[in-house]
This record gives structure tokens, sequence and C-alpha cells, in this order.
């Protein structure tokens, strides 16, 4: 399975949810499988979409948050880590989808593959799980701040360019919220 098909089991568990989207081919996938305006996608900020969730669900605590991130945007800034524990907001869901690679800078290999993601989440206190051992709408729903990881293959689709500005993205995102 690769990250595409990833995203796909993913959207199947979202409804209403706002999901803040990593850099790249992730969001280039997720508007090219389900585009719509609770979507906010990454142009640039390599790191930061747990930092966006973050606040996003600390000032808006009525609305479930979900973020799909990468190894390599997690491995670029750890420190959010502690920082999403520290906070717990409980409508927070983090998906770090593992393949292993930084897929939207031409696949180089991560150190995530040497690494147990859900173990370091754990060991700073949060909820982790593997997607594969989940009910993944239970765990948005559960009133907790979790951690999921989702491992698959490394490689991107052939998936569009987004047809909107950052400019665009983040006006459309703002009027739903």
């Amino acid at each position: 399975m690769k990250r595409r098909d990833a995203i796909n089991r993913i959207m199947d568990s979202i409804e209403s949810e706002l999901i803040i989207c990593n850099i790249g081919f992730p969001s280039r996938e997720l508007y090219d499988i389900y585009d719509r305006d609770e979507n906010f996608y990454m142009i640039g900020s390599m790191g930061l979409a747990s930092s966006i969730g973050l606040g996003l669900a600390l000032a808006k605590p009525e609305r479930d948050i979900v973020v799909i991130d990468g190894d390599g945007s997690l491995l670029m800034n750890m420190g959010s880590l502690v920082t999403v524990n520290a906070c717990k907001p409980r409508n927070l869901t983090w998906i770090v989808i593992n393949n292993g690679a930084y897929g939207s800078t031409g696949n180089q290999e991560t150190y995530a593959k040497d690494l147990n993601l859900c173990e370091i989440a754990s060991g700073v206190g949060l909820k982790s799980y593997k997607f594969e051992d989940i009910d993944l709408k239970e765990i948005i729903n559960d009133d907790e701040c979790n951690f999921v990881e989702f491992n698959c293959e490394a490689g991107n689709s052939t998936a569009p360019i987004i047809e909107m500005t950052p400019e665009a993205i983040k006006k459309r995102f703002m009027k739903i919220i």
C-alpha cells in the first residue's frame, strides 16, 4: 500500500472533521481524492502541520481536528510531540503516514524506518496506535488526544497540482471554520 491508498483509507472515516494535510504530495493526493472546504492543504512549512492542527484544536474545541502528516515532517519537528502532549486537546487526532521517505523531495529515506514512532509518541505521554489495530472513526470521536502511525510503502502517485493559490486555500478554509 502506498500513501495515496493510506489517504483513501483515512478519508473513509472522515465526515465533518477539519483536516490539516502535510505539504507536497500528501496534499496533492488528498486534493485529488477528496477535495472539500474542510481540508487545509499545506504549501511549504514542512514539519508544521501538527503545530497548525494543535492551534486549530485549541481555538475550535467544538470541532474534531485531524492532522495528516508524514514521517519526514514529524522528524523535522519532533518537539511538536511534547507540545501536543502538554496541551492534549481532546479533539485532535494526529495521523503520521510513515513511508520511510521524504516523498515530496525525491523519496530519499528518512530515519523513521529505524524508529517506532508510536513508542516515541507514547514515551512523551500521547495515546498512540498503529492504524491497522484501530477503528479510526472511533479514535477520532473518543474525546482524547491521539497519535496514529500508518505504515506504508514509499512512492508518489500522479496527483495533479492543487489548482488554488495558498491565499485561496486559506480563505476557503477560514470561511468554513
